[in-house]
C-alpha cells in the first residue's frame, strides 16, 4: 500500500501541472472505487481552477475555491500526468485533464477512492475520513511529548498504536519498523511502558525514515511508481522490512517476522530490546 511517503511523492510530482490551471474535462470509468464516485464531479470540477495541492496523511487533496478533491491511492494506486492523447487501459479509472495533459488515476484493485468536499461543509478537516487523524509526523506538532503523553494508557504494542493513526498519521508498515528498528524499540513493547528518551529517539527515527523516503522516491515493492512512471528505491536501504532471516546490518543476527493485527512485522531481536 502507498504511505506517507509515495503520497507525498505524488503530491509533489502533480503540483507544478496542477497548481493555478484551469480542469478541462472530468472521466469517471466504472461506478467507482472503494466508494461510488461522486456522479456529479464532472460538473463540478469543469472550468475551476486548481488552488493548490496538499496531504492529509495518506490522502491526497486538490483545493479548489469551492472545495477540495480528495484522492486515496488504495492498496495498489498510483497517478500519473500523461498527454492527454494515451488511451487508457483496464484499470484506469479517473481522468482530469489539465492543458493538454491528463492526470490519470490507475487502481487495480479499485481501495481507493475519490471524493468531493464542497467548501460549504466546512474545512475539510473535518471530512469524515481525515476529523480523527492525528499529527502529521512531519510537522512542528509531533513531538516525543505527544508520543510520551498520549500513550500512557495504551496497553496496546507500539507497532499497533503507530499504525493505528489516530496519534501521529501516515506512519505505515514498512516505515514503522524501519522507525522501530532506528530507535532500537522491540515492535511488541507495550506503548505505555516506553519512556520519554525512548521516545526522543522514536519520534527522530520515524521523522528521519519519512524524509529520507520521500528523497528517495518512496518505495516501490509492487505496484507504485511515481508521476513521471519512475519507481522509488527506498527499499534499497531497508534494515529490517521484507529482510526475513537475511542478517542484521548491525550485529548480524537473523531478522524476525511476526505477525501483528494482520500486519508483517520486521526486527532484530538483538539490536531492538
Amino acid at each position: 500500500m502507498p504511505e506517507l511517503p509515495e503520497v507525498e511523492v505524488t503530491r509533489r510530482g502533480v503540483a507544478p501541472y496542477l497548481e493555478g490551471r484551469i480542469v478541462g474535462n472530468v472521466t469517471l470509468r466504472h461506478t467507482g472505487l472503494r466508494w461510488p464516485f461522486p456522479p456529479e464531479l464532472p460538473r463540478i470540477l469543469t472550468g475551476r481552477t486548481v488552488r493548490g495541492t496538499g496531504r492529509r496523511g495518506k490522502y491526497l487533496l486538490v483545493r479548489f475555491d469551492h472545495g477540495t478533491l480528495i484522492i486515496h491511492l488504495g492498496m495498489s494506486g498510483h497517478i500519473r500526468i500523461l498527454p492527454q492523447d494515451v488511451p487508457p487501459q483496464k484499470h484506469d479509472h479517473f481522468d482530469m485533464q489539465i492543458g493538454g495533459q491528463v492526470l490519470r488515476l490507475t487502481d487495480p484493485r479499485r481501495f481507493g477512492a475519490v471524493l468531493w468536499h464542497a467548501a460549504e461543509d466546512g474545512d475539510v478537516e473535518n471530512h469524515l475520513l481525515l476529523r480523527a487523524l492525528g499529527v502529521e509526523p512531519l510537522e512542528e506538532k509531533f513531538t516525543a511529548q505527544l508520543l510520551h503523553s498520549q500513550t500512557r494508557a495504551r496497553t496496546a504494542a507500539i507497532k499497533q498504536v503507530l499504525l493505528a493513526g489516530d496519534i501521529v498519521v501516515g506512519v505505515g508498515n514498512i516505515y514503522a519498523s524501519e522507525s522501530l528498528f532506528r530507535a532500537r524499540i522491540n515492535p511488541k513493547t507495550p506503548a505505555h511502558r516506553i519512556s520519554l528518551a525512548r521516545y526522543e529517539r522514536l519520534a527522530q527515527a520515524i521523522r528521519e525514515v519519512l524524509a529520507e523516503a520521500i528523497a528517495q522516491g518512496g518505495s516501490t515493492l509492487k505496484d507504485f511508481i511515481s508521476v513521471n512512471g519512475q519507481s522509488g528505491y527506498f527499499q534499497q536501504s531497508y534494515f529490517v522490512y521484507a529482510r526475513t532471516g537475511e542478517p542484521c546490518r548491525i550485529c548480524n543476527a537473523p531478522i524476525r517476522q511476526l505477525v501483528q493485527g494482520q500486519r508483517s512485522t520486521f526486527y532484530c531481536a538483538n539490536c531492538q530490546k
